[in-house]
């Protein structure tokens, strides 16, 4: 099993033989684990052509795409989970993301690191510079994080788009997750990184987009 803590918490939350869109599944990695472990008919959305190829030498059913503008064509309630695993902060409309996630899927998986975790914090006020941590390992001017956030600023972002969060988990230092209440003041300073599962607080999705499709995978 993969040694991300997060693909262990994804894995112990998706049912058997579900259905599971994984965004920015970059090698694959995860899509061969939720196969392997329970069976899923897994998809994958990916940018950049290696992780295509990696995963379509892993047999994987892969397209390459770009989650900002290509999610939009995929058909309402197409999968009973769609994945996003710690790519939201590089998404150039989180907030467009998040909600198609919702549109094409009952349930969305969401993680991502925690700028407001007391090392990120801390490291601010004393060194004056941008923080290296287990969740934030690459320099400022390597990262492709663009849209980085707070605890407290995903979950106010669920509330204004109307989300309802059925589960949260702290991660840290690659320990078991926690589960957390994630509107706790406490939980805004803790997690290193933390993973949400989401669905709609109305249940409903929202109004198909006028260009999806329902043939990008053949």
């Amino acid at each position: 099993m993969s040694g991300r803590e997060d693909f262990r918490e994804i894995l112990r939350l998706v049912r058997p033989g579900s259905r599971v869109l994984d965004v920015g599944c970059g090698e694959g990695e995860l899509l061969e684990l939720l196969a392997r472990e329970k069976g899923v008919d897994g998809r994958g959305l990916e940018i950049s052509p290696e992780g295509v190829s990696a995963c379509m030498a892993r047999g994987l059913a892969v397209v390459q795409g770009d989650a900002d503008s290509d999610l939009d064509y995929f058909p309402a309630r197409a999968f009973d989970y769609a994945v996003l695993s710690q790519t939201l902060p590089q998404v150039r409309q989180p907030r467009h993301v998040l909600a198609e996630l919702l549109r094409i899927a009952e349930r969305a998986i969401v993680s991502l690191p925690n700028f407001g975790h007391w090392r990120v914090r801390l490291d601010l006020l004393v060194g004056g510079r941008m923080p290296l941590t287990h969740a934030l390992p690459t320099p400022w001017w390597a990262t492709g994080n663009i849209h980085l956030c707070t605890v407290r600023d995903f979950t106010e972002l669920c509330d204004d788009l109307d989300l309802r969060i059925e589960a949260c988990a702290a991660l840290a230092n690659g320990r078991p997750a926690r589960p957390i209440d994630p509107k706790h003041p406490l939980e805004n300073w803790r997690p290193e990184s933390a993973l949400f599962l989401l669905s709609r607080a109305n249940g409903a999705p929202r109004p198909a987009s006028a260009g999806e499709r329902t043939d990008l995978f053949g």
